[in-house]
């Protein structure tokens, strides 16, 4: 599963072409979540953004599928000046089928996602019964319990 988020420019068509990009390099996508506005994390002084997650299909290995969601950000122009800032388009790797993986490079599923209110609800949208394989909890359960917190 990706996460898709864009804060710059015209951000609902940065998420159509991000999609349309990983379509041209072999990711099949299988369901794509509604568009959710959503305001900054981390870093608040900036656009609000626009955020969606993507079920896909791929042969690609994690670290693979990695560079590719970086070569696409690459191509969209994403420059990286500050943690959590303003960017073009961001591609995540939330999770990658029940994986867990740490390495210098990459954490699945997404180390802070169960934390993260636009990463949750578009999840829960199109698998909400996902389970989370290092919390043991189900998507919509993540979801229920960050409401709760906020």
């Amino acid at each position: 599963m990706i996460g898709l988020g864009s804060n710059l420019g015209e951000r609902d068509k940065n998420i159509r072409t991000a999609l349309e990009k990983m379509k041209e390099k072999g990711i099949e996508l299988l369901r794509v979540s509604s568009v959710l506005e959503t305001e900054p994390y981390g870093y608040t002084d900036q656009p609000k953004f626009l955020n969606a997650v993507c079920l896909v299909e791929t042969n690609l290995t994690p670290d693979q599928l990695l560079d590719v969601l970086l070569e696409i950000e690459k191509e969209m122009g994403r420059v990286r000046e500050r943690k959590w800032g303003p960017r073009i388009i961001d591609l995540d790797i939330i999770f990658y089928e029940d994986l867990v993986l740490e390495s210098e490079r990459l954490i699945v599923p997404h180390p802070d996602m169960h934390n993260r209110w636009f990463v949750l609800a578009p999840l829960a949208e199109i698998c909400p019964d996902y389970v989370h394989p290092k919390l043991k909890k189900t998507v919509r359960e993540l979801l229920q319990e960050l409401t709760r917190r906020r």
